[in-house]
């Protein structure tokens, strides 16, 4: 039975047209040289004791390279006389379970046959002190808490949920990612306005009450490629990562298009952002209402899929008008649920309408756009995910707006 009036379905869908978008594309050529240089510094050989058993955190984020990354941080660290191994640091992701971390850690290529050292993702956490300001619970991973040394890895990047200096990265990593799925809870139960000031008062108890030796920050550019690395010392972490965001802002990722009446995501997942998409890409967000980049003005969005590496975790499906029956079926509840839960964002998890397929997901966009739009010059604007914005697909309409932009150009 047609879902729409007739009429809903005799237009035809305009045609779309491939651009490519200009965005900063800059990227660090040898990696591995960058980080043995990086390893090499004296402040940081000095915190690789010999027979020092080493914990190296490794989260769930989508890092460009990260097993290349990993396995050249356990390399150095073994030649400097380190026992090093690796041990998930990634808060509720992989519904908080040492199956699902460990599921996420083999879909990275983090194994042990690959990296040559035992891959942990035990979960249970012991709890550390408070913050100051808002007395959050402080919670540690156990068996971090009884290495000699700790070393985070982690993407410096703008957050999903919460603004300020401090967003994502080796600080939230320490707060959140070690803390595990308890932790991660603790966190996220406190008021997301008072978060930036709750995560740096919970690296100062965890600094002072663990053996974080340094941390490795990637900073990315508008690909998805690595950009940057920087191994920090732990009594720099807090304020040198101030600075990486501010260069991660300036290599972000983003949409060119000012006004789209529908937009079509071809996928999501946490592999691509912590909330299945970047809400700082989109201008999309229950929670927060600040951009410190420009963002279009988007009507309706439409859901195509979800990447594999997500493993039906479909967090930020909440934010899409219409989702194709594809998307909705490869939804683990459990997975989503947990991670939602866990975040406060109850809204993330939450069903649009689900379309037979993305003709009839677009056409029941439409019918949500503002009233003044003319469905016969529909500006549809088609993306992969907000990571791989290179290419996307503009529908006729938008060919002007292409044609006077000199960083977009028609393919």
């Amino acid at each position: 039975m047609p879902i729409l009036l007739p009429e809903d379905y005799s237009y035809s869908l305009p045609k779309m047209h491939k651009v490519r978008q200009e965005i900063p594309s800059d990227r660090l050529e040898d990696i591995v040289g960058a980080i043995r240089a990086e390893m090499s510094k004296p402040e940081i050989l000095a915190k690789i004791k010999p027979g020092a058993k080493v914990a190296v955190g490794v989260g769930s984020r989508g890092i460009r390279n990260v097993s290349l990354i990993v396995k050249t941080v356990i390399d150095c660290i073994s030649e400097a006389g380190g026992k090093p191994f690796i041990l998930s640091a990634m808060g509720s992701h992989g519904g908080g379970r040492e199956d699902g971390q460990l599921e996420v850690l083999t879909d990275y290529g983090v194994t042990e046959e690959a990296m040559g050292v035992p891959v942990i993702t035990k979960v249970d956490s012991t709890l550390i002190g408070k913050t100051k300001s808002r007395n959050v619970d402080v919670w540690f991973d156990d068996i971090a808490l009884e290495c000699d040394l700790i070393v985070p890895i982690n993407r410096i990047k703008l957050h999903t949920h919460f603004s300020g200096d401090l967003q994502s990265g080796l600080c939230k990593m320490l707060a959140i990612g070690f803390g595990n799925h308890v932790g991660c809870t603790a966190y996220h139960q406190s008021d997301f306005k008072y978060f930036n000031t709750t995560l740096a008062e919970a690296v100062d108890v965890i600094l002072s009450k663990t053996n974080v030796g340094f941390g490795l920050a990637v900073v990315e550019n508008a690909f998805d490629e690595t950009y940057l690395i920087e191994a920090i010392p732990s009594e720099k972490i807090v304020e040198r990562e101030k600075e990486l965001l501010k260069i991660a802002n300036e290599n972000y990722p983003r949409i060119l298009i000012e006004d789209i009446d529908v937009l079509v995501v071809q996928e999501i997942g946490k592999d691509k952002a912590g909330t299945g998409f970047d809400p700082h890409v989109l201008g999309k967000s229950f929670a927060i209402d600040y951009f410190p980049l420009p963002v279009p003005k988007i009507d309706t969005m439409v859901l195509l899929d979800s990447t594999e590496r997500t493993h039906g975790n479909l967090f930020g499906i909440g934010s899409f008008t219409v989702c194709t029956r594809k998307v909705f079926e490869k939804m683990d509840f459990e997975k989503t649920y947990a991670n939602c839960i866990a975040a406060k964002s109850f809204d993330d998890a939450k069903i649009p309408m689900v379309a037979a397929d993305e003709e009839e997901a677009i056409r029941i966009a439409v019918k949500g756009i503002h009233a003044d739009a003319d469905r016969n010059n529909l500006r549809i604007v088609k993306i992969k995910n907000t990571l791989e914005l290179e290419e996307i697909e503009v529908s006729d309409a938008l060919l002007p707006y292409v044609q006077g932009n000199d960083k977009l150009t028609l393919v």
